[in-house]
């Protein structure tokens, strides 16, 4: 469908649904708002997609409306490192804007996803203007903080179980990804590019995991049933 056509260049004004999903966007005030609204663009992104790329410059504050983008990184030995997942109603990227820096990091599609854009100049206005953004991005920034020290002890996890379960419950992340409920769509191959596990051992931790009562395996999808376990669980 766009054979020849960047992300960027496919970018469009935001549906209302797609508006109403955006869980900033009413913390705003009238004019504040309305210039948000204003600035927004969405675009459709496919599989394998990047959203963001090393090296390349800030322009937009990013956020995911539906799908699933990863957050990663290549070694100096060419191997792919993942950091984390991005569920739906995530937005990402704060520091980096803040700081108006080039990225760090690749953010990309592994499914078809609708990606939201706040340009960066828009987004440092609403920090000079708006209380309701302010305290949305720090509490934002202290969210991310504890998500990333999470990831470093989930790192050093061997025992697959143990792995799925932490990264399940970053997914799940009420605050950061307010968008996914309480069902998660994703596949067992998706789970296993985010977790650095096959997806034969990512289907035997999930097993394990609904065993417990921590989940349910749905068509399309994972239902958690118990998140502070999910956060807890010990094998």
């Amino acid at each position: 469908m766009y054979p020849n056509s960047s992300l960027h260049e496919r970018r469009r004004p935001p549906h209302r649904r797609e508006l109403d999903s955006i869980p900033w966007l009413n913390l705003l005030q009238g004019d504040e708002r309305q210039l948000a609204i204003e600035e927004l663009r969405v675009s459709d992104a496919q599989p394998g997609d990047y959203v963001c790329r090393v090296g390349k410059p800030i322009t937009y504050w990013f956020g995911l409306i539906g799908g699933l983008l990863k957050m990663s990184n290549d070694s100096a030995d060419g191997q792919t490192m993942t950091f984390t997942g991005v569920s739906p109603g995530g937005w990402f990227g704060e520091g980096t804007a803040l700081k108006r820096e080039i990225y760090r990091y690749n953010i990309q599609a592994l499914r078809k996803s609708v990606v939201a854009g706040l340009p960066v100049d828009t987004f440092h206005w609403l920090l000079d203007h708006s209380l309701g953004f302010n305290r949305f991005v720090m509490n934002q920034l202290n969210e991310r903080l504890a998500q990333f020290i999470a990831a470093r002890e989930i790192d050093r996890l061997t025992n697959p179980e143990l792995r799925v379960a932490r990264n399940l419950a970053a997914l799940f992340h009420p605050v950061l990804y307010p968008g996914v409920g309480e069902v998660l769509r994703i596949t067992q191959q998706e789970l296993a590019y985010l977790v650095g596990l096959s997806r034969q051992r990512v289907n035997e931790a999930l097993a394990a995991l609904q065993e417990r009562g921590l989940i349910r395996i749905e068509y399309g999808g994972l239902r958690v049933l118990d998140l502070a376990g999910l956060r807890s669980v010990v094998f």
